[in-house]
C-alpha cells in the first residue's frame, strides 16, 4: 500500500509523472484519499458505509449508462434518485470529493494552502444490481484552469472501462439430465418466490394448488356463482395459490416477523374446506339423510337449514381477500387447536388445551368416556322401566358416569408426565439413557416431584372412582330420584343456590380489600393482615376453612345429586313416551349433557350456581313450554351463560378503557379516534357479540379508542413457546464468559427470582385457590402479584379439579417511568380519599368516600388480596464501591480473605497429599531463606498488614508475626496433627498460597490496586472464578488445580461475607474460635457463588436458606458493583385480579401493531400507561420481542395436594396404602381394647391412657403407684441379649404401659421385639413348639390375649428387644420389658422415619421393594398346638 506524500509539491511532481497511465491499484485510493479536502458550509450527509439508510443518506452510484448518480434515503425506507447533473455538477463534484464512500480508509488533513486539491477524485464505489465493484480511475494532469474538462474526461473514462454486469443464473431440474436456466438474481428470486427448503414443503404446495384448482372448477361447475361473483370467485381462488409460491408478509394473523411457513398455507386450506362444507351443504339440502328435528323452536337438519348454511358458506369465501387483510382467521395449527379447545370445553366438560398435540388428546379422551357410557345409556333407556324402579343398567350408567367424571376432571390435558410415568415403569432402559445425557447438569427435582403427585393422584383415583361408582349405584338404584320427583329437584335446586351464593359471592366480597368498592376494609381478615412484615406462613383461617368444605359439599354432594335427578327424571319420561324424541339421539345428549356437567361442576363450582338458577327461572317460570327436559336445558344455559360471561367482560374492559373522565392519550392520534369512535358505538356493540361468541380478543386498535375484533386464540392465547433462557456459564463460551461477561444486566441476572417464585407457586398456588385466596377464579384468568421488586402477571390456563396449569410472566425490577405509575395505583391505598365531586365532606369510619367509591368501580382491575403470604427470597444489595472506599476497609478484605485462604488450606482432606509433594516443595523452599521478600508491585502497606517495609514486599516472618496464630488454631482443630512450626511445611504453604491469590487480585485489576475500579473489577474477577497466573514464581500451583479450585477461589469468596459481616460486628471476628466457626457455619448454610454459575440457580432452586453474590451490573448510564444477599423468607404480596378479556385485547393489539402495522416506535402511545386498564403492565408481559419480559416460565401445572396446609386439612391421599394403614392402626387400637376390657373391667379409654404396667400384668392407671425415676444403677443392665434358640416364631410384643404415674409414650411403630427370657423368668410348662418355616407374618396366630395377635417388630429408635422410648427402664425384668401399642389418634404414620416405614407393611408392593421381608395376609402360617410364652404368663395368671 502507498503512503502518503509528505508535502503538496510531491504530490504534484508524482501525479505528472504518471499523467498517461491510469492507477488501478489500491495504493492510488489511498494517495487519492490522502489530498481530500473538506468543504465548509456543506449540508449533504453522504452515507459512509452501504448499510447507512438514515433519512438524508446520501449514496452516490453509476447506472449501466455510467451517467453518476445519487440516491437520497427519506422517511420509512423511501427516497429519490437523481442524476448528480441535476443538482449542480459543481456541488455534487466536491460532494463526491469529500468522502470515499464505503472504503476502508479515512482521510488524512491536508494544509489549507491545498485548496484547490479537492478536484482530485478517488476511485469512486459503482453500484449495479446487488454487486458492488470499484471502477478504475485515471488521474489526468493537474490543471487548476480547466476543471470542467476534468470532470468530462474522469466520465468518460468511467464510461469506456466498466465492464458490463455480471448475468447471474439458476439452474431448474426438469428432468433427469435436463436443466434450464433461470435468469434471476438470488435476492431477486426471493422476493419473487418463497424458497421450500424439503420435498415434503414441495409435494405439499403443489397438492394444495391442485386441490384448490379442482375444488374451484367444481363449484364453478355447479353453478353457485354467477355475474360478477364469478370474477370475485376466481380471484380468491388466485389468491390462495399464489399464496403458496410467495407468502403475505407481513400477515395479520401471523404472530411473528418475517416468513411464517404455516401462514402460507393457511389461504388454500381454509379455501379448501369451505369449499368441501359448501359442496357438503348443497348435498345435504338436496338429498335430506335426516328427518327434521325441532329444538328450542327451531327446526334442524331441514333443506332450507342446510341451503341457508350454504350461502353462508358462500358468503364467508367471497369475503377472503377483507377477511385475511383483517386477520380474523388465524393460522391453521392454532385454529385446529382453538377448535379442539371449543369443543372439548363446551361439549364434554374438558379442560384447556396447552398445545395442539394435547388438544387432541384431551378430546379423544373424552370421545372415548362419552363412547363407553353411551352403550349404557342407550340400553337402559330402549328397555321399558317398571312402575317406580329404576334398571340396574341405568344405575351402572349413573355410576360409571359419576366416576369417569371424576377422574377425568382430575387429570391434566397435557400427557407429558403421565407418559414419563408409564415410560419410567414399562421402558426404564429409556429412563436410565436419558438420566446418562442429564447427569453432566445439576439434577432437577421438579421431574421427580410431579411424577410423585401424578402417581399420588393416580392411586387416590383407582379407590375413588370405585368408591364413587358403588355409592352412586346404590342411590340410583334406590329409586329416591322418582320417588320423590315431584319435590327433591326443586330441594336440591335451593340448596344449590343457597351454597353457592354463600360461598362464592357473599364470603368472596366479605375477604375482598374493599367489600362491594363500598368498605375500606376486608371484613374477614387473615391473621397476617395486620402485620407490616410476614414472619411465617399463612395460617388456615376458620372462614378458609368453611370455604374448603362448602366447595367439597357442592362438589361431590349437591351437583351430583341434580344431575342425577335430572338424568333420573329425563330418561323416564323418554321411556314414557318413546315417540317424542329419537332414542338415539337422547341417549347421545343425555350422555353428553351429564358428562359435561358433571365435569363442569368438579372442575370449576364459582360459576355453577348462576347457570342453575338461571336454568331454573328460565325454564320453569319463564318459558316452560320451551323446555327440552331439564338435563338437556341445563347444558344449554352452561353454554349460554359462558358466552354472556365473556360477553360481559368485554363490555366493561371498552366502557373502562374509553370512559372520558380517565381516558389517557399517549399519541396524536389517540386524541384524534376519540371524538370518531363514539358515532361507531353500535358497530362496537356487534363486535362485542361476535367476539363473545367466537371467543376472540377485542383490541383497541393502536391502543386507541378504536376497537376491532382480531383472530379465535385458545385460552392459553400466545401460539409460540416462548420461555425465558437465561444465560450463564452453562450455555456460554469460556471466551465470552472471560471477555464479555454476557448476562451481566440486571433483567438476566434477576429472572432466577421469578423462576424460584413459579416454583413456589407450583407448590402452593392450588390450595390458595380451594383455600379462596385469590377470591374466585376460572380458566382464563389473569393476576397481578405486586411486592417490593417482584411484580408479575399470573396467566390461569388450565383449571381443574385438583389441579391448575398457569404461566408466569416476570416483569422488570425497575421498570419504566409508566409501569412505576401503575405499579403505584395498584399498591396505594384509597382510604385517605375523603373527596365527594368537588368537595371534601370526609366519610365514615370503615367505608370509602363516595370519589373512592366511584373510582374503584371504573377500574379493569381490583385487589382481592393485600397480604397474600408466599415463600420466596428476600433481596438486599449494597454498592461495593461505598464498602471498599478507603484503604483501611480493603486491607480488612485483604485480611479476611487471607485468613479464608488459611482455612480452606487446614480443612482440605488433600493437605497431606500436598506437604508430601516434591515439586510443590520445591518451589516453595526459597520462601524459608532468610531475607526473602516476594516484591511485586501489586502489594503495598496500605492494603497488605503483613506488609515488610524493612524488605519492601512479602516476607515469611512479617507473615508468621500476623497469621501464625490463626494457622497453628485452624490445624488444631483439625483431625490428624500437623507440624505448626513456623517454617513448617503447613506454614509454608499458607504463606504461598497467600501471595499466589493476592498477586492474583493485584494481575486481574491491572496492577491498580490503588485505585478503586481497578480493585472492584480484579474481584469481581476472582469472585467468578477468572484467576490468570502470569509469574512464574506461582506455576507451582499447577501441581493440582484443587489448590486454586478449592482453597483460594473459595477464600475470596469467604472473605467478601465476613468483611460484609464485619459492618454489624467490627470486634466479632478478633478471636480465632469466633472465627473459625463464622466460616463453618457460612460454609454449612450459605451458598457463595457467582450468578452466572449453574450452581447459583441450582442454590436457588432448591431452597437455600442464604445466599451471596458479587453483581456487576452494566447498563448504558451505569457501570458499578453490588453485593447481593439473599435471605429465604416469606414475603407479602399484593393480589390484583385484572379483566381478562383486558389482558386478552391489549395482548392482541400490541401483537397486531408490532408484527403487521409494524410500529417500531418504541415511545409509542399504545404502552403509556392507562391506570384503569394497567396498559403498560400488561403489555410489557407480552411474549418478546412484543413485549420485554424479564423472565416467562413454561406451562406449570400445580396440584392440591402438593399444598401442606390443604394436607393437613383434608388429610393425605387415598390409596391403597392409608387404607392398609388405617386397617392396622384400627386393629391395633381394638387388640388393645379387648386385652383391656378382660382386665377388671378396663376399657379403650382407659387402655389409651395407659394402664398396667410392670410384672403383675395389665392393671388400671389408678391401682399403680407411681415408680421411681430410672437411675444409672437400674438401668445399667438394660442392655439387648439375643432371642435364645428355639422355635421359629416371631417376637411378640408384650403389652403393658408405664406405672410411674404419667401417661404412656406415644406408639412407636414397629414395635421393639422382646428381649429373651431372663433366669429369672416362669420356665414355661409344657416342652417347645414344633418349628414353622422363617419369615414372621405380618399377623401372628398367637399374642398375649389370645389368637391372631401382630408380631413383634423393631422400635424406631432403638435395636430389637429394647423397650419402647419413656417407659421406665428396670423396672421389669427382660422378659416383661413394657410396651405399649396404642397409637395416638394424632400421629400421622406418614411421617414416620424411612427405618420404620421400610419395616411398615403395605399392601401396594413398597414393601417388598424396599427389600423387607413382610408376610402377606393371606399367608398366614396354620395354627399349632397352643402353648403360653413367658411374656404372656403375667398376663394369664392375672386373668385366672
Amino acid at each position: 500500500m502507498g503512503s502518503p506524500p509528505s508535502s503538496l509539491q510531491e504530490a504534484q511532481r508524482g501525479r505528472a509523472a504518471s499523467h498517461s497511465r491510469a492507477l488501478t491499484l489500491p495504493s492510488a485510493l489511498h494517495f487519492a484519499s490522502s489530498l481530500l479536502l473538506t468543504r465548509a458550509g456543506a449540508t449533504v450527509h453522504e452515507a459512509c458505509t452501504f448499510d447507512d439508510t438514515s433519512e438524508g443518506a446520501v449514496h452516490y452510484f453509476y447506472d449501466e449508462s455510467g451517467v453518476r448518480r445519487s440516491y437520497t434515503f427519506g422517511l420509512a425506507g423511501g427516497g429519490y434518485e437523481n442524476p448528480v447533473g441535476q443538482q449542480g455538477e459543481q456541488a455534487a463534484n466536491g460532494a463526491w470529493d469529500r468522502h470515499s464512500h464505503s472504503s476502508s480508509f479515512h482521510s488524512t488533513d491536508v494544509p489549507e494552502a491545498a485548496g484547490s486539491l479537492n478536484l482530485l477524485q478517488p476511485r469512486p464505489v459503482v453500484l449495479q444490481g446487488m454487486q458492488v465493484r470499484r471502477v478504475p480511475l485515471e488521474i489526468p494532469e493537474f490543471d487548476l484552469l480547466d476543471q470542467d474538462s476534468l470532470h468530462e474526461s474522469q466520465e468518460q473514462t468511467l464510461m469506456e472501462e466498466a465492464p458490463p454486469r455480471a448475468q447471474h443464473s439458476y439452474k431448474y431440474w426438469l428432468l433427469p439430465g435436463r436443466w434450464t436456466s433461470v435468469r434471476y438474481e438470488r435476492l431477486a428470486l426471493l422476493a419473487l418466490l418463497d424458497r421450500t427448503r424439503g420435498l415434503v414443503e414441495n409435494i405439499l404446495g403443489v397438492g394444495l394448488s391442485s386441490l384448490v384448482a379442482f375444488l374451484g372448477y367444481l363449484l364453478l361447475l355447479k353453478g353457485f356463482f354467477t355475474d360478477i361473483w364469478v370474477f370475485q370467485f376466481c380471484l380468491v381462488i388466485a389468491s390462495c395459490q399464489y399464496s403458496l409460491l410467495k407468502s403475505v408478509q407481513p400477515d395479520a394473523a401471523s404472530p411473528m416477523h418475517g416468513h411464517n411457513w404455516v401462514i402460507a398455507y393457511s389461504r388454500p386450506v381454509y379455501f379448501c374446506i369451505c369449499c368441501l362444507l359448501i359442496w357438503l351443504l348443497d348435498a345435504l339440502g338436496s338429498a335430506q339423510p335426516f328427518p327434521p328435528v325441532s329444538l328450542y323452536g327451531l327446526t334442524l337438519f331441514s333443506a332450507s337449514f342446510f341451503f341457508c348454511a350454504r350461502d353462508v358458506a358462500t358468503v364467508f369465501t367471497l369475503c377472503f381477500p377483507f377477511v385475511f387483510l383483517l386477520g380474523l382467521l388465524p393460522q391453521v395449527n392454532t385454529c385446529l387447536m382453538y377448535l379442539l379447545e371449543q369443543i372439548d370445553m363446551h361439549g364434554f366438560g374438558g379442560t384447556a388445551a396447552t398445545s395442539p398435540l394435547t388438544a387432541v388428546f384431551s378430546l379423544s379422551r373424552s370421545l372415548l368416556a362419552a363412547a363407553l357410557l353411551y352403550g349404557f345409556c342407550l340400553g337402559a333407556i330402549k328397555t321399558p322401566w317398571p312402575e317406580q324402579h329404576v334398571p340396574v343398567l341405568f344405575s351402572v350408567f349413573c355410576g360409571l358416569l359419576v366416576a369417569l367424571s371424576y377422574h377425568l376432571s382430575r387429570q391434566s390435558s397435557d400427557p407429558t408426565v403421565l407418559w414419563s410415568l408409564i415410560r419410567s415403569k414399562l421402558f426404564p432402559e429409556l429412563e436410565e439413557r436419558s438420566l446418562e445425557t442429564a447427569r453432566a447438569e445439576p439434577p432437577d427435582p421438579l421431574p421427580d416431584k410431579m411424577r410423585q403427585s401424578v402417581r399420588e393422584v393416580l392411586h387416590s383415583d383407582l379407590v375413588m372412582c370405585v368408591v364413587i361408582a358403588v355409592l352412586t349405584f346404590a342411590i340410583s338404584a334406590s329409586t329416591v330420584f322418582i320417588a320423590l320427583k315431584s319435590v327433591l329437584g326443586f330441594v336440591l335446586y335451593a340448596l344449590a343456590g343457597a351454597v353457592g351464593f354463600f360461598t362464592h359471592y357473599l364470603l368472596p366480597q366479605l375477604r375482598k380489600q374493599l367489600p362491594w368498592f363500598c368498605l375500606s376494609q376486608p371484613v374477614l381478615k387473615p391473621l397476617e393482615y395486620s402485620q407490616y412484615e410476614v414472619r411465617g406462613a399463612a395460617q388456615v383461617m376458620w372462614f378458609e376453612k368453611l370455604y374448603a368444605g362448602l366447595q367439597c359439599v357442592e362438589k361431590y354432594l349437591i351437583y351430583p345429586a341434580v344431575v342425577l335427578n335430572a338424568l333420573t327424571v329425563d330418561a323416564h319420561t323418554v321411556v314414557s313416551h318413546p315417540d317424542k324424541f329419537c332414542l338415539y339421539c337422547r341417549a347421545l345428549l343425555m350422555t353428553v349433557a351429564g358428562l359435561k356437567l358433571l365435569r363442569s361442576a368438579f372442575c370449576c363450582p364459582p360459576q355453577q350456581y348462576l347457570t342453575l338458577a338461571f336454568t331454573v327461572l328460565l325454564f320453569h317460570f319463564d318459558y316452560p313450554r320451551l323446555s327440552q327436559g331439564f338435563l338437556l336445558d341445563y347444558f344449554l344455559m352452561s353454554l349460554l351463560c359462558s358466552k354472556l360471561w365473556d360477553l360481559l367482560y368485554k363490555l366493561r374492559f371498552v366502557l373502562t378503557y374509553i370512559a372520558p373522565w380517565q381516558i389517557t392519550w399517549g399519541s396524536a392520534f389517540h386524541a384524534f379516534a376519540q371524538p370518531f369512535a363514539v358515532p361507531h358505538s353500535a358497530m362496537l356493540f356487534v363486535q362485542a357479540l361476535l367476539s363473545a361468541l367466537f371467543s376472540t380478543p377485542l383490541n383497541p386498535l393502536l391502543g386507541s379508542a378504536v376497537f376491532i375484533m382480531s383472530y379465535a386464540r385458545p385460552l392459553k392465547f400466545w401460539e409460540r413457546d416462548y420461555n425465558t433462557k437465561r444465560v450463564d456459564h452453562s450455555n456460554t463460551r469460556l471466551v465470552t464468559q472471560l471477555d464479555r461477561n454476557p448476562g451481566a444486566d440486571d433483567n438476566n441476572l434477576n429472572s432466577i427470582f421469578y423462576e424460584h417464585l413459579t416454583r413456589s407457586l407450583q407448590h402452593t398456588l392450588c390450595g390458595d385457590l380451594v383455600l379462596g385466596r385469590w377470591g374466585n377464579y376460572g380458566p382464563g384468568d389473569c393476576f397481578v402479584l405486586a411486592s417490593d421488586y417482584l411484580n408479575a402477571l399470573v396467566h390461569l390456563i388450565e383449571v381443574g379439579n385438583g389441579l391448575v396449569t398457569f404461566q408466569l410472566r416476570g416483569l422488570e425490577f425497575r421498570g419504566t417511568y409508566c409501569q412505576q405509575r401503575e405499579v403505584e395505583a395498584i399498591t396505594e391505598g384509597v382510604e385517605e380519599d375523603e373527596g365527594c365531586c368537588c368537595c371534601e365532606p370526609g366519610h365514615l369510619p370503615r367505608v370509602l368516600s363516595f370519589n373512592a367509591a366511584f373510582g374503584q368501580r371504573w377500574l379493569a382491575w381490583e385487589v382481592t388480596a393485600s397480604k397474600y403470604v408466599l415463600e420466596g427470597y428476600s433481596i438486599s444489595d449494597n454498592n461495593a464501591a461505598s464498602m471498599l472506599q478507603v484503604f483501611d476497609l480493603r486491607k480488612i478484605l485483604i485480611t479476611y480473605y487471607v485468613k479464608s485462604i488459611i482455612y480452606y488450606v487446614s480443612r482440605s482432606p488433600k493437605l497431606e497429599a500436598w506437604l508430601s509433594h516434591e515439586g510443590i516443595a520445591t518451589a516453595l523452599r526459597p520462601v524459608r531463606a532468610p531475607g526473602y521478600a516476594d516484591s511485586d508491585p501489586t502489594f503495598s502497606l496500605s492494603v497488605d498488614e503483613d506488609y515488610d517495609l524493612r524488605l519492601s514486599g512479602l516476607s515469611l516472618p512479617s507473615f508468621c508475626a500476623v497469621h501464625l496464630e490463626w494457622i497453628q488454631y485452624c490445624a488444631s482443630r483439625r483431625g490428624q496433627p500437623v507440624d505448626q512450626d513456623w517454617n513448617s511445611p503447613l506454614v509454608t504453604l499458607c504463606f504461598g498460597l497467600c501471595v499466589l491469590g493476592r498477586r492474583a487480585l493485584g494481575t486481574a485489576s491491572h496492577s491498580m490496586s490503588a485505585s478503586l475500579e481497578p480493585f472492584l473489577y480484579g474481584l469481581h474477577a476472582l469472585f467468578k472464578g477468572d484467576f490468570r497466573i502470569t509469574s512464574p514464581r506461582d506455576e507451582w500451583v499447577f501441581a493440582d488445580m484443587d489448590l486454586l479450585h478449592r482453597v483460594v477461589a473459595p477464600g475470596v469468596r469467604m472473605a467478601l461475607k465476613l468483611h460484609q459481616d464485619h459492618f454489624t460486628s467490627p470486634d466479632e471476628y478478633e478471636e480465632p474460635a469466633a472465627l473459625y466457626d463464622a466460616i463453618a457455619a457460612n460454609e454449612e448454610r450459605l451458598v457463595i457463588s457467582h450468578e452466572g454459575d449453574p450452581a447459583w440457580r441450582s442454590a436457588i432452586l432448591s431452597n437455600t436458606p442464604s445466599l451471596l453474590a458479587l453483581r456487576h451490573v452494566l447498563d448504558d448510564a451505569s457501570d458499578e458493583y453490588k453485593i447481593i444477599m439473599l435471605n429465604r423468607r416469606h414475603l407479602s404480596f399484593r393480589v390484583i385480579k385484572v379483566n381478562r378479556e383486558c389482558v386478552r385485547g391489549l395482548w392482541a393489539g400490541q401483537q397486531q401493531e408490532l408484527v403487521f402495522l409494524r410500529n417500531r416506535n418504541p415511545e409509542r402511545g399504545s404502552i403509556q400507561n392507562a391506570k384503569q386498564a394497567l396498559r403498560n403492565m400488561i403489555n410489557s408481559s407480552c411474549d418478546q420481542p412484543l413485549g420485554y419480559p424479564i423472565y416467562v416460565s413454561p406451562l406449570t401445572t400445580s396440584l392440591a395436594g402438593s399444598h401442606p396446609q390443604l394436607r393437613a386439612l383434608w388429610g393425605g391421599p387415598v390409596s391403597l396404602g392409608a387404607i392398609a394403614r388405617w386397617l392396622l392402626h384400627s386393629w391395633e387400637r381394638l387388640h388393645k381394647g379387648c386385652g383391656a376390657g378382660c382386665n377388671s373391667g378396663g376399657n379403650v379409654d382407659d387402655s389409651d391412657c395407659g394402664g398396667g404396667g410392670g410384672g403383675s400384668g395389665l392393671t388400671s392407671l389408678a391401682s399403680n403407684p407411681p415408680l421411681a425415676q430410672p437411675t444409672p444403677e437400674n438401668t445399667a443392665g438394660g442392655g439387648d441379649q439375643p432371642l435364645p434358640p428355639g422355635p421359629a416364631w416371631g417376637p411378640r410384643p408384650s403389652l403393658s404401659g408405664s406405672g410411674d404415674g404419667r401417661p404412656p409414650p406415644l406408639l412407636q411403630w414397629p414395635p421393639p421385639r422382646l428381649p429373651g427370657p431372663s433366669p429369672a423368668s416362669p420356665a414355661p410348662t409344657e416342652g417347645p413348639r414344633p418349628s414353622r418355616p422363617p419369615g414372621p407374618g405380618l399377623l401372628s396366630s398367637e399374642g398375649p390375649s389370645g389368637k391372631w395377635s401382630l408380631g413383634g417388630r423393631k422400635g424406631l429408635g432403638g435395636s430389637e428387644g429394647e423397650p419402647a422410648s419413656g417407659s421406665p427402664k428396670g423396672s421389669t425384668p427382660k422378659s416383661q420389658a413394657p410396651l405399649d401399642l396404642s397409637l395416638s389418634p394424632d400421629i400421622n404414620t406418614d411421617a414416620l422415619p424411612s427405618r420404620a416405614a421400610q419395616d411398615f407393611p403395605c399392601l401396594d408392593g413398597s414393601a417388598a421393594e424396599s427389600g423387607t421381608p413382610t408376610g402377606a395376609l393371606g399367608d398366614w402360617p396354620a395354627p399349632a398346638e397352643e402353648q403360653e410364652s413367658p411374656a404372656a404368663q403375667p398376663l394369664l395368671e392375672h386373668q385366672y
